[in-house]
């Protein structure tokens, strides 16, 4: 027995010597028990519980603040408010700066920051952004630890991590697994997405909190699971270190993500387009319409040019190119690679503020269950129809319809405001082709009830 043992401590020391455990003692003091504990030491003060306070529809009715109003319609003398319990990442000791989830501080009245040493700090609201799910806070910087960020884009699958945060809001705990996958989307579709996904136990309560390599530094926030019943099935999902890091920088700068205009629609090269360029399939992402007087069209971009690549990394798509142009600030010079007839060319895109415009008119759409949409206006001529509101219970909701898309054509047939709109989705059976534009890209709706 101790001849196998001594074999599995043995075997245990060279995994250390990989990659996996470069850097981090594989076992403890007494040469026998394989442990993390020492790593941990390190990294756990720098992760933190967040309590939320937040206000419910009914605080926020000027109403209900009127006592008569209240007593007269039975209301409740005291609305109580809802308290929520999430995790965060100290990045930045010298200036409190906190990491979490945007879905974790929504809507907050208080903010609460409790440290591994149970310190509570009063939290201030930095910035916020829905598209990543990532927020930024600010503590009072008192003796913190910050967890340094890792490259995200070094992590392979397999690679072993750490999960920490609060869940269920039992207090700060641990759980280990590996990478499962990288580069998933489709988990928030409104969003910007390139989640890692890992089988580290990922629970309600551990939004927010850090995903780390054996290192010890911070490869990941987690973010989401996928679970029947909202508990853990080995299936979570994490915002990469370098995404975090990015917005971070805009949202501590302008307390908001900038995000700037591209002016090109890109779609994945799929087989059949891959045979018409004579492209590898899967690799890049085709440009199929650029906008006049755009930063694309500046740059020199054309319809049919394949991007192989966005300032030196790989474009693993259409939506993976969206993700990368999200993060540029506005101003910024991109070097974009580029396959064109078969040549690779290099082109520079200068990043603009996105264009002004209004909407007008709001209406509903019975083909569009619980989506409310408006004509999209620029120099007082309709350009296409925006979708100005999106109830999340409804049919429209769940087929896939978010705030903000602009519908530019029913089953290829182009719609250029309310009353086309209308006119088109009277006129075919289902399904129905909803021809998309949400923010430089376009997305592709099929309806079916």
């Amino acid at each position: 027995m101790k001849s196998w043992r001594a074999w599995a401590v043995a075997c245990l020391f060279v995994l250390g010597r990989g990659t996996a455990l470069a850097g981090i003692p594989p076992v403890a003091a007494d040469g026998q028990v394989p442990t993390l504990a020492p790593l941990l030491q390190q990294v756990t003060p720098a992760v933190v519980n967040i309590a939320v306070l937040a206000g419910n529809a009914e605080s926020e009715n000027p109403m209900m603040r009127d006592p008569f109003f209240r007593r007269f319609f039975g209301a409740p003398e005291q609305a109580r408010p809802q308290v929520s319990a999430g995790s965060g990442v100290i990045v930045d000791a010298k200036n409190g700066y906190v990491i979490t989830n945007h879905h974790v501080i929504k809507n907050a009245r208080e903010v609460m920051v409790t440290t591994k040493d149970r310190r509570q700090f009063q939290a201030r609201v930095l910035g916020s952004d829905a598209g990543t799910d990532i927020a930024l806070l600010q503590i009072d910087p008192q003796d913190l630890v910050a967890l340094r960020f890792g490259d995200s884009d070094a992590m392979n699958v397999g690679d072993y991590v750490l999960a920490i945060g609060n869940p269920f809001g039992i207090g700060q705990t641990v759980t280990s697994g590996i990478v499962s996958a990288l580069g998933r989307f489709g988990i928030n579709t409104e969003g910007y997405e390139d989640f890692i996904q890992t089988d580290a136990s990922i629970n309600p309560g551990n939004s927010g909190g850090a995903l780390v390599n054996l290192k010890g530094e911070l490869i990941g926030i987690n973010t989401a699971i996928i679970g029947p019943a909202g508990g853990n099935v080995g299936i979570g999902f994490a915002v990469p270190s370098n995404m975090a890091q990015k917005v971070v920088a805009q949202l501590a700068r302008f307390g908001e993500m900038r995000r700037g205009r591209f002016g090109a629609t890109a779609q994945d090269v799929v087989p059949d387009i891959a045979r018409a360029l004579n492209v590898t399939p899967y690799e890049g992402a085709v440009i199929v319409d650029i906008v006049k007087d755009a930063p694309a069209e500046k740059a020199g971009l054309r319809r049919n040019d394949v991007v192989l690549a966005l300032n030196g990394r790989s474009v693993r798509g259409s939506g993976d190119l969206r993700n990368q142009m999200g993060l540029i600030p506005v101003g910024d010079t991109a070097e974009l690679r580029v396959l064109r007839d078969g040549k690779a060319i290099v082109l520079r895109v200068t990043i603009e503020a996105a264009r002004t415009s209004t909407a007008t008119g709001r209406q509903t759409v019975p083909e569009l269950s619980g989506a409310r949409v408006g004509n999209l206006e620029r120099g007082g001529r309709s350009e296409a129809v925006i979708v100005v509101e999106v109830d999340r219970a409804s049919p429209a909701w769940n087929h896939g319809l978010r705030p903000g898309d602009l519908i530019i054509g029913v089953n290829r047939r182009k719609v250029r405001d309310t009353n086309e709109l209308l006119a088109q989705l009277r006129g075919v059976e289902r399904p129905l082709v909803l021809n998309l534009l949400r923010g430089d890209f376009g997305i592709t709706l099929v309806i079916r009830t």
